[in-house]
Formats: structure tokens, C-alpha cells, sequence
């Protein structure tokens, strides 16, 4: 199949079914891994605080600045959370916070300099655009400036979040104090200028049209096209409870079927990766049978999500048995997607 345009996406998405666009990805995702292997890594999410400015309308787990609920966790609460995660087999973390006012460049290289000289071979994966963004106009230095400095201290790699739909008036309604798509995308192409892989993600299901999310994935790989620094695709469903955004949640149907149209359109992204945090595990399962090849991460902890009211929970040894009960071969990796076993 030649390259997808946005017409003929948006052509495949009015014209095709549940199956067929699973059977066209399933057949898509052989062709770019031929091996019956779905990969997974053994990682934990750490809010190493939850005080963010951006106030974004469809997050449950934010605080303000000033808040009662607001923290930011001490070097010493940080280490006692990896410690636990290397002991569950972890090899990975991924530091998320917010747009943290209080929080300057020196509070970031500190931590990340602490945790390397504690845990050496754990990889860190940390700090989504926004907060790169946002760090640097609060040292008025440039996003480039920001990024040599993580990466001198320890930073290993990027994660895609705040990308939520890259379109600028979806991103005004819901995230209006985030930085805008343009900027989303420079913080990746110089991330991956400098020789991080980082991954990217869509939030979908919420204000957005249909158009929308397309013009995301079509900004995703201009940006592939130019860099290569995307190691995987990630989209999941907004989740409405204890939200500002009054939606109902997108059909399990729905996210099949844009996670199949994802693989067939972002033909230059090696990997996607099945949402099982927010669909659970058994559409989690039927996603490597939609274009999925990657079961994300084993989750030692999660909040955004659990913020939400969705809490699902899969230990390595479950995580597995699901892999392997679809009839694929279970296997750790690491995020530049090197299979370790």
C-alpha cells in the first residue's frame, strides 16, 4: 500500500468496518515486524509533584499552586520508590510532573544528577514537552539550552505526553496554558536533534473532530519524515469522570478502530502500543490484533489515570500470560524498543 493521504484515511475510517481496518493494520504491523513478538517494558510512573499552573480541563489529578494537596517529593521519597521498583524487577522509571512555578532548572539537574549517582542503570525517562517548555520560559533560555542541561545531568529519553490533539484550537479549549502545537513539535525535533528518542502520544475523544485528529498524525509524521526520533505511537482514550470536560467515553469499538487507521497512517512510526491502562486488559489484548505490537509498560505505579477513576493493574507475570494467550511471544525491552530477552 502506497502512503495513506488524509483524504484516503479519513475515506478508510467512513468506508471500513471493526474488522476490516483491523485486518489491513494486523497485516501492516507483520510487515514491519514479522516475528510474533509483542513487547512490553517493566517500568513505574513517578509524579514527582502534582502542582502545575496549566489547569488543564481534563485532568482529575493536578493541584494548584498554594493548594492543601499539592507536594513535591523529597530526593529521599524519590529514591525509596525506585529502590521498590528495582526490586520488582524495574529497569526504567518515567518522571512526570506539571508546570510547577516553584521549581526551577537547578530542582531538575539536582534530581536527576541524585538519581543516577543512586541507580546507575536505571533509565530515565522523563518530562514531556510542556514542562520542557514551560521551564524554559521561566529561565528564559532556549528549549535546546533546557535539554542539553537535563541531558548532561542524566535525562535519557522523552516521553510524548501534553500532546493531547496537536491542533491549536483544541488545544486553546482544554489545555489553554499548555504550550502550543509548534512548540509541542520543536521541543521533539530538538530533543531529537540532540540524540533523544522520545515517544509520541494522542489523546482523542473529547472536543476534537474527527479532522483533528488526523491533522495530528499527519504533524507526527512530517516530523518523523525529518528527524526519525519516534520510537512509538501511543493513543488513548480521554477519560471523562472527575473531569471539566462533560463527554462520554469513546467506544472500545472507537479506539480499535483509530488505533488500527494509526498504524496504517503513520507508516514511518516503527511501533504502537496497546492503551491497556485506560481500555484494559482484554481490549488491551484485542489491540495486537488491530496494529499493535508493544503492550506499554507494566505500571508499577500510575495517577493521572487512577485520578480519573480508571485503575487498572498488571503485574509482569499476568501482563504475560495475556501477550501469550493471544499467541504471541512475550518479551521485555527497553525504550529504544531493543528486545532484552
Amino acid at each position: 500500500m502506497s502512503r495513506l493521504t488524509l483524504k484516503q484515511a479519513l475515506e478508510l475510517w467512513q468506508e471500513q468496518d471493526l474488522f476490516n481496518l483491523g485486518k489491513m493494520a494486523h497485516k501492516k504491523r507483520f510487515e514491519l515486524h514479522p516475528e510474533p513478538v509483542v513487547s512490553y517494558i517493566v517500568d513505574r510512573n513517578i509524579n514527582y509533584t502534582n502542582i502545575c499552573v496549566s489547569g488543564c480541563k481534563f485532568c482529575a489529578f493536578y493541584a494548584p499552586p498554594n493548594s492543601k494537596k499539592g507536594y513535591v517529593l523529597s530526593f529521599d521519597e524519590l529514591a525509596k520508590k525506585v529502590e521498590e521498583t528495582v526490586s520488582l524487577g524495574g529497569y526504567q522509571i518515567l518522571l512526570q510532573g506539571g508546570m510547577n512555578p516553584d521549581l526551577d532548572l537547578d530542582f531538575y539537574k539536582n534530581m536527576l544528577l541524585f538519581l543516577k549517582k543512586r541507580f546507575p542503570s536505571v533509565w530515565i525517562h522523563g518530562f514531556s514537552p510542556p514542562e520542557i517548555s514551560f521551564l524554559a520560559q521561566k529561565e528564559n533560555i532556549s528549549i535546546k539550552e533546557v535539554l542539553l542541561h537535563l541531558k548532561e545531568a542524566g535525562l535519557d529519553s522523552i516521553p510524548g505526553g501534553g500532546a493531547e490533539i496537536l491542533v491549536d484550537r483544541v488545544r486553546k479549549k482544554v489545555s489553554p496554558r499548555k504550550c502550543d502545537a509548534s512548540t509541542w513539535l520543536k521541543v521533539m525535533e530538538d530533543a531529537h536533534s540532540l540524540g533523544f528518542k522520545t515517544t509520541a502520544t494522542m489523546m482523542f475523544g473529547h472536543v476534537e473532530t474527527f479532522e483533528e485528529r488526523l491533522e495530528h498524525l499527519q504533524r507526527i509524521r512530517e516530523l518523523q519524515d525529518k528527524t526519525g526520533g519516534f520510537t512509538a505511537f501511543i493513543p488513548w482514550t480521554f477519560q471523562p469522570k472527575n473531569t471539566l470536560i462533560d463527554v462520554p467515553e469513546v467506544s472500545s469499538v472507537e479506539y480499535l478502530r483509530f488505533l488500527a487507521l494509526s498504524r496504517l497512517f503513520l507508516d514511518n512510526v516503527p511501533n504502537i502500543q496497546a492503551s491497556w491502562v485506560t481500555q484494559g486488559p482484554k481490549v488491551g489484548q484485542m489491540a495486537l490484533f488491530w496494529g499493535a505490537n508493544d503492550f506499554g509498560s507494566t505500571m508499577i505505579e500510575e495517577n493521572v489515570v487512577k485520578a480519573t477513576g480508571v485503575c487498572f493493574r498488571l503485574p509482569e507475570e499476568k501482563l504475560r500470560e495475556i501477550i501469550a494467550g493471544a499467541g504471541f511471544v512475550p518479551k521485555k525491552r527497553s525504550m529504544d524498543y531493543t528486545l532484552l530477552e
